[in-house]
């Protein structure tokens, strides 16, 4: 492998700003504003695996923004991996608070700044970057490759699943490699083998037909937010546990693997809440019981919530209509339309007397994922990340959701394993997102490496 990797590194300033490129578009797929640079988005990273030198790309319309496809598959008797990753980023709110330009990528510290950068432009660019250097230096593969690049992940993959059953026979593979996701800690080489589910809902709640003045209609009228919030409140006891009834009925025992992953990683609670910023609670929970709550617990959070009047100073207003955006993150066992059906009762069953109640649901939602520990190439995955990081690397849930899993196991047949090389602790959907460098370069000879022992057997 010294060739492609010798190439790798000459190449390397090259390969950052074609990543930096990359990050210049504002691929926001949950924003209709953005719909042209999603386009713009699309067709980049459809030219950019031609450039790679696969053969056949194809820029796939779907119901909302498109998906690319990229073939390169001439290599006869061997097995067949596809690759997986995304191009559409999170918004970049609140502007207020980055440092830089989200959208015009800044290096420091051997950082690069931008959003989308590590979920998934950075991720995603080291597996093409890899296979430009197998044809440049060699002008072929040793294994067969496809690649599947969509265009909504960041806003709930409403239309992945359709498009993938859809191509399933084009997609074809004997195992899929996802370039999204994220390892757990940037000093502890990890495998994810386990992720969590989620659906997502927006609850509008309706007292008057336009809002009213504070003064001639306090104390009578309905407070759209008063309604709203307490309807909320309702959904969680004093310990912030969901006390919806029937939420987490069909919920499954966790894997008895990822329990002993808790306890063997020695998870610091203290730092938890020093590096989030948050006071520590007292008393203070185990490592053990946080890493639980966040890999193996189902949650139902408060991701936003508007009405009545929030600019500078003061309204006097007392607000017609208030609405609240919920996402839950979902453990095996759990179904999003059953999720959906208990939280819609609870909801009706909470509204007050002179309101109205709207619940619109957000995408089809996602299962719970987990891959088969036993997996042949999972072996050779965490052989590959064990001489280039010094250790092997330990298999752990996320507590994020990659609904893909569920999607080609449901489609395709196959297992995917998650070899991203971004860290959870890399401030993406957050203000001032970064990537590694020295994780960029060690990704594109883990890929490497990867991709020419898959070559050499895995089923």
């Amino acid at each position: 492998m010294k060739d492609i990797e010798n190439w790798l590194g000459v190449h390397e300033k090259e390969a950052i700003e074609r990543l930096k490129a990359f990050c210049r578009l504002p691929s926001v797929s949950t924003d209709p504003a953005f719909s042209s640079d999603i386009r713009r988005t699309a067709e980049f990273t459809a030219s950019h695996l031609k450039k790679a030198g696969f053969p056949s790309v194809e820029i796939i319309e779907t119901e909302g923004h498109p998906s690319i496809i990229g073939e390169w598959c001439d290599v006869p008797d061997a097995p067949t991996i596809l690759i997986y990753g995304h191009y559409d980023v999170q918004p970049p709110d609140p502007l207020e608070k980055w440092n830089s330009s989200p959208f015009e990528p800044v290096i420091c510290d051997d950082r690069l700044y931008a959003r989308g950068v590590s979920d998934d432009k950075g991720p995603l660019s080291i597996p093409i970057e890899v296979v430009t250097a197998f044809h440049e230096v060699r002008g072929e593969l040793p294994i067969n490759i496809k690649v599947i690049i969509e265009g909504e992940e960041e806003s709930g993959s409403p239309h992945f699943a359709g498009t993938v059953e859809r191509l399933k026979d084009r997609l074809a593979c004997d195992l899929v490699i996802s370039a999204d996701g994220a390892m757990w800690r940037a000093d502890l080489p990890s495998m994810t083998v386990a992720s969590r589910g989620l659906v997502a809902l927006e609850v509008s709640v309706q007292g008057a037909h336009k809002d009213l003045h504070s003064g001639r209609h306090g104390g009578s009228a309905p407070n759209a937010i008063r309604a709203l919030t307490r309807m909320l409140a309702s959904m969680h006891d004093d310990g912030g546990n969901v006390v919806v009834d029937g939420f987490a009925d069909t919920a499954t025992s966790p894997d008895p693997a990822i329990v002993k992953a808790i306890e063997d990683v020695n998870f610091d609670a203290g730092k938890y809440f020093d590096d989030i910023g948050a006071p520590r609670p007292d008393p203070l929970p185990s490592g053990t019981d946080l890493l639980t709550l966040q890999w193996l617990h189902p949650t139902l959070e408060f991701n936003g919530i508007s009405g009545g009047y929030s600019g500078v100073g003061t309204k006097t207003v007392i607000p017609s209509g208030a609405s609240a955006k919920i996402t839950c993150r979902l453990i095996a066992g759990q179904k999003p339309d059953q999720v959906v059906a208990n939280i819609t009762r609870h909801l009706v069953a909470a509204l007050p007397q002179g309101y109205t109640l709207d619940i619109t649901r957000r995408g089809p939602g996602s299962e719970a994922f987990s891959l088969d520990p036993a997996l042949p190439a999972l072996i050779v995955a965490e052989d590959v990340l064990t001489d280039i990081l010094g250790s092997r690397p330990l298999r752990v849930a996320m507590g994020a959701t990659i609904p893909i899993g569920a999607v080609f196991a449901r489609h395709l047949g196959v297992g995917t394993i998650f070899f991203s090389f971004s860290t959870s602790d890399e401030d993406y959907h957050a203000p001032n997102e970064f990537f590694r460098l020295s994780s960029f370069r060690n990704g594109m000879i883990a890929w490497a490496r990867l991709i020419d022992q898959l070559g050499k057997g895995f089923l």
